[in-house]
Order: structure tokens, then C-alpha cells, then sequence
């Protein structure tokens, strides 16, 4: 028997693709459920939005967050959306504003055109211009910047893929993913 979850607020009952056996929401659902692929997804979100990189943690974080928000992944979007917001000055007016106007948005000429890159990677990888690359390069991207944007926003379609593809519930509210937000930000993804 597969498990449903209700919202609310507006009555409607979500029920995944297959009996995950448990009522988490959105990637904590398949990885409580899948153990074995949850190790290496977790290892690879560490790495990608963690580990060492030019980039800083909720910029990597902003950039999962767009990708997600592109891909109409709820879930991802306010989950690494609190990621950034914890981790950027401004929080998540910065990302709001990334999500509404780009251009307008209160970061770098760096980061904007860097992000301009995981949009066009979330569209599809080949949309991603020598144009673009070019543009990223004239405001000081490195090549490493460059490459581990386009293997953050890579990651996140295929991380909202599988969120959405099994059809997982998420919480409407950005306050149900502050508690774990902070526990993300403080201990990592593979705590």
C-alpha cells in the first residue's frame, strides 16, 4: 500500500509513484528508502556544494537553488534555497531576486554570469554558448568556477529528475526547511 501525504492548506493528498515506506518529503523520502544509491548522491552533493571550490557555499547553494527552481522542482528549490539564504548576506531576498530578475539581483557580475550558465544548462547542456563562457571569463570566472557550475547545475536535473520522476511530496512552507537547513549548513550532507 503506498503511503499518502495531505496538505493542509489545500486538502490535496500526494502519493508517490511506488511505496517509499516512509512520509518523508521530497529526496529524504528516496533516500530512506534506497540506502545504497543514498551514500554516493549524498557524497556527490557534499563534494559539489561543500567541498573545496572557488565558489563559496551558498553561492553553490544559490546555484542548486535556480536549477531547481528552472526545473519546478519545490522540494530542491526551497531546500537549497534555505541553504543560500542561510549562508548568503541578504538571504532569501537574494534569492528571490535571483528567481525574479537576474539582472537586477544584488551579487557580482561574476556570479550573475555564472548563473546565466547553470540556466543555460538546465535548458539543455548545449545551450551553454562560447558567448557565455567568454562572458563569465571577462568578469574573472575561472575555468574551475566554470566547470563546477555547470557540474552543480548538471547534478541538480538530475537530483529534481528524481525527486519529481517518483513524484515526492514537499512542504509548501520555507519555514518546514529551516530546522534542516541549519543542520545542512552546520554538519553537511553526509553527517
Amino acid at each position: 500500500m503506498r503511503l499518502s501525504v495531505t496538505d493542509s492548506a489545500t486538502n490535496v493528498a500526494f502519493v508517490a509513484h511506488i511505496d517509499l515506506q516512509n512520509r518523508l518529503p521530497g529526496i529524504l523520502g528516496l533516500l530512506r528508502f534506497r540506502p545504497a544509491t543514498a551514500k554516493p548522491l549524498m557524497g556527490l552533493a557534499e563534494l559539489l556544494l561543500r567541498g573545496e571550490s572557488p565558489l563559496s557555499r551558498g553561492e553553490r547553494e544559490l546555484i542548486a537553488a535556480e536549477v531547481s527552481n528552472l526545473n519546478g522542482c519545490q522540494f530542491c528549490y526551497n531546500a537549497h534555497g534555505t541553504h543560500a539564504a542561510l549562508q548568503l548576506d541578504g538571504g532569501w531576498d537574494v534569492v528571490d531576486a535571483v528567481v525574479t530578475d537576474l539582472d537586477g539581483a544584488p551579487l557580482s557580475d561574476k556570479l550573475k554570469a555564472l548563473l546565466r550558465i547553470a540556466i543555460a544548462v538546465a535548458a539543455g547542456g548545449k545551450r551553454v554558448t562560447p558567448a557565455m563562457i567568454e562572458a563569465a571569463k571577462t568578469v574573472d570566472a575561472s575555468d574551475v568556477e566554470i566547470h563546477d557550475v555547470v557540474l552543480i547545475a548538471a547534478a541538480f536535473c538530475m537530483y529534481n529528475r528524481y525527486v519529481d520522476g517518483l513524484a515526492t511530496w514537499a512542504p509548501d512552507d520555507r519555514i518546514d526547511y529551516l530546522e534542516s537547513g541549519r543542520s545542512i549548513v552546520a554538519n553537511g550532507y553526509i553527517a
